[in-house]
Parts: structure tokens; C-alpha cells; sequence
């Protein structure tokens, strides 16, 4: 038996801390049907999302997940959601052109804005809160960008971000690690276990049958549509939809190839003093900061705890191994947190791309939508729904992300090789002072 580091409670779990409130689903039994009109892979936001619009438009829906509905990122990720798009107006404008630039700037305000919709109407108790984001800057040149960035134009909304400066900081967040930084005022949080529930009832409200445990080993085109395998039988689906975010596979090898599996890794902490959370977390808000190994971080929603996430090894590891490290992280930025343990620590992935924009569309008759790159929440979301409304044929305007070349690499087949050595790159280069 291993024996845990003293910085670990007792009660010590490797699983992510939402599962304490909302365990996955109970596993099903059920054998797929013989045929189906929509055949969905893949469980979690991008899936159910789907399968609520194709559902409703009265096409026979199923999902099917290799694992519990829910097991990946959609219950495994930080909760925060933001307008997703990682590149400003002149940049998207310079490689696709003012339409499309335009088109794609108002996907990512339309992701956040359809997560508090689509709560509020669904009536899904998950924590939803419009609380902003604090995005620190962890060099004073990193400053500096952030204040040109606020200068830059945006055509299609006001995100009435504002720069908060060092003097100012403490009103946001208790530490003297960053050198200011901006607020998003807009961006969003919400317990992604207790959302990830509320997508899966909706989904099975509308009449979608969900199957876990049902691996999905392989589909060809049929007569009428695709014959499908899986390991509790055979299906007949007239559509398909593939949902699988990080989780691609060589199930569907175009997709794996366009899409960069990467782990990322999360700690809770004990429960933390009121008035010692209050110092450092006087705001709800959620956290970010400038490196390139950027770490995330939140109170928990009942501000009991801090939440603590990203990337702390070369390779992929283990979340109890990644937890010390992260611990260490934490406490660099606040040391009056040294006698506080760990109670959970775990893992997902994400899928990046090599254009840092998510992707959707129809490829030899599949639909997909997947490559969030770390902005799942709220993309995931509002494209599953996308894809769910082409599919049902409720909406056939084109996507504006499924007009853009989704792009691979030479000699990329879904192993990414080269993660460890861009890691490193960018580990060293988040450790230079200026």
C-alpha cells in the first residue's frame, strides 16, 4: 500500500472533488437498437447538447459512452467559462478575412451567453454565476501586453474588460506574485459535475436514450447510413455525430489526427478558514494568469475551498504525483496556505489543434464538433447544440468553424510526440523575469 504525503487528508481521494456532490450516473444496461436515426459518441457537453436538439426535433437519439456518461472532461474540468476564442479581431481578420472573423468573434460571446440561457431556462441547478474572471499578469512585459491588447478595437461586442494595476491587486486576489492584470467582468463559473447532470436530464427529458459502458469499436458506411459495432451490439444509424473531444481515438482517424490530446490536472484543497479565503479570494471570481503554462484556479462554489489547476510535468502522469507539484504552485503564490492538505486531486484531457480554434462540420458523412482547447464549457455547449440543430435540420445556416480548415501536422497520427519538448520551451519561457 502506497503511503500518501503528510500534505494529504486522510481522507485523501484521486477523483475530482465535484463527484462528492453528483457521483456519475448509475451505469445502464441497455443494448443499443437495432437502428436509429441519430447515433451519438460520446457523452459528455458536445454529446448531450446534440442529442437535446436532435431529440427534440423527434429524431430517435441515442448516446453511447465507452465509460459512465460523464467520466471525461465534461465532470473533470475547472467550471469556468469564458467567450472561448483565443485570438483577437485583427489576427482572426488577417487569416480568414473580416466575415468570418466577425462571424467566429460572435460564436465565442453566443457560448457564454447560451450556458446561463440554457441553465436558466432548463431550470439546472449548478452554481451558475456571472462572477468575471481575473486574469493575472505574471511580468511586468506581460502587463504591458495586456494593457495593448485592451487598446485593440472589437467590432462585434464590448467585453468591458478593465486592467486592474499591482497597487490595485489586492482587491481581487490576495498575493504579490502578479503584476496586475484584467478583468473580464462577463465570464462565467459553474459546478461542471452538477451542469454535466443537467445536460444528461434534459437529454433524457427529450427523449434520448443515453448507454453507458458501450464502446463504440468500429462503423462503415451501410445502405441506410452507417452499421455500427459496438460491444453490446449492432446498430443501424442513419446519423452520426462524434463527440469525443480529448477522448478521440482511432475510431475516427481523420479527427484524431487533428486534434492534441493533453492532460491536465487539478487539486482541491481542506477546507480553508473563512477568513483566511476572504484575504485571498475576496471576489468570486474565476483565475487565470499570462504564462503560456497558463494555471487556473477558483473558491469552490461554497468557498470552503480553492481549486488549483494545470500542467506540472513534461509527459502525463498521475494526479497523486501532480498534486504535490501543483501544491507547490499554489503555495508560491500563497504561502499563508502551507498547512493546508490536499483532499482531491485527478485528471482530464483536452484536445488542442494546431490553429488554437476549435472545429466542427461533416467529414464522409459524420458530423463532429470538438478542440476546445481548454475553453470546453461553454464551446462544447453551444456547439453540440450546433451540430444537433444541422443534423436535425432545424438550422441550416453554415457554422462559421466548420468553414475554416481544420489542420493537422506531417507525421501526426494523435500521439503527440512533441508535447514534452514544447512544454519545457514554455516552461523556460515563463520563468524569464521580464
Amino acid at each position: 500500500m502506497t503511503t500518501l504525503p503528510s500534505s494529504f487528508t486522510d481522507s485523501f481521494k484521486a477523483e475530482p472533488y465535484w463527484w462528492d456532490h453528483t457521483p456519475l450516473a448509475e451505469s445502464t444496461v441497455q443494448t443499443p437498437p437495432e437502428s436509429v436515426d441519430v447515433l451519438v459518441i460520446g457523452s459528455g457537453y458536445t454529446g448531450l447538447h446534440a442529442a437535446i436538439q436532435t431529440a427534440r426535433a423527434d429524431l430517435s437519439t441515442v448516446v453511447l459512452d465507452s465509460h459512465a456518461a460523464g467520466y471525461g472532461c465534461s465532470s473533470r474540468n475547472g467550471g469556468q467559462i469564458s467567450t472561448s476564442i483565443k485570438y483577437n479581431y485583427p489576427a482572426l481578420e488577417k487569416k480568414y478575412g473580416e466575415a468570418i472573423a466577425r462571424d467566429i468573434l460572435t460564436i465565442g460571446k453566443a457560448s457564454l451567453d447560451y450556458v446561463g440561457d440554457f441553465v436558466k431556462q432548463e431550470n439546472i441547478s449548478c452554481s451558475h454565476n456571472n462572477c468575471g474572471r481575473f486574469h493575472g499578469a505574471h511580468t511586468p512585459r506581460a502587463y504591458d501586453a495586456m494593457e495593448r491588447e485592451l487598446e485593440i478595437p472589437n467590432p462585434v461586442f464590448n467585453s468591458e474588460a478593465f486592467l486592474v494595476t499591482r497597487h490595485d491587486q489586492y482587491r481581487e486576489l490576495g498575493t504579490e506574485r502578479y503584476y496586475g492584470g484584467t478583468v473580464f467582468p462577463h465570464y462565467a463559473s459553474v459546478d461542471p459535475g452538477q451542469y454535466h447532470r443537467g445536460c444528461l436530464t434534459t437529454a433524457q427529458n427529450a427523449g434520448a436514450k443515453i448507454i453507458s459502458h458501450c464502446k463504440v469499436t468500429d462503423f462503415t458506411k451501410h445502405p441506410g447510413g452507417h452499421l455500427v459495432q459496438t460491444k453490446k451490439g449492432t446498430v443501424i444509424a442513419k446519423q452520426i455525430i462524434v463527440a469525443t473531444n480529448g477522448y478521440t481515438t482511432n475510431l475516427t482517424p481523420w479527427q484524431q489526427r487533428r486534434v492534441i490530446p493533453i492532460g491536465s490536472y487539478i487539486i482541491a484543497t481542506d477546507e480553508i478558514e473563512p477568513d483566511l479565503i476572504d484575504k485571498l479570494m475576496p471576489t468570486n471570481r474565476m483565475l487565470t494568469d499570462s504564462r503560456k503554462l497558463v494555471y487556473y484556479y477558483r473558491p469552490s462554489p461554497d468557498r470552503k475551498r480553492i481549486l488549483f489547476g494545470g500542467r506540472v510535468s513534461l509527459s502525463e502522469t498521475d494526479p497523486v504525483k501532480s498534486a504535490t507539484m501543483l501544491r507547490d504552485e499554489l503555495l508560491r503564490l500563497f504561502p499563508e496556505l502551507k498547512k493546508i492538505q490536499i483532499s482531491h486531486s485527478w485528471a482530464g484531457t483536452v484536445a488542442y489543434t494546431f490553429n488554437s480554434l476549435m472545429h466542427c462540420g461533416e467529414q464522409q458523412g459524420v458530423h463532429y464538433a470538438m478542440g476546445y482547447c481548454g475553453s470546453g464549457v461553454g464551446m462544447a455547449s453551444y456547439l453540440g447544440r450546433c451540430i444537433g440543430r444541422q443534423v436535425a435540420g432545424t438550422d441550416t445556416d453554415p457554422i462559421p468553424l466548420s468553414q475554416i480548415n481544420f489542420p493537422t501536422r506531417p507525421l501526426y497520427t494523435g500521439t503527440p510526440w512533441f508535447l514534452a519538448p514544447s512544454v519545457w520551451l514554455y516552461r523556460m519561457r515563463d520563468r524569464l523575469p521580464w
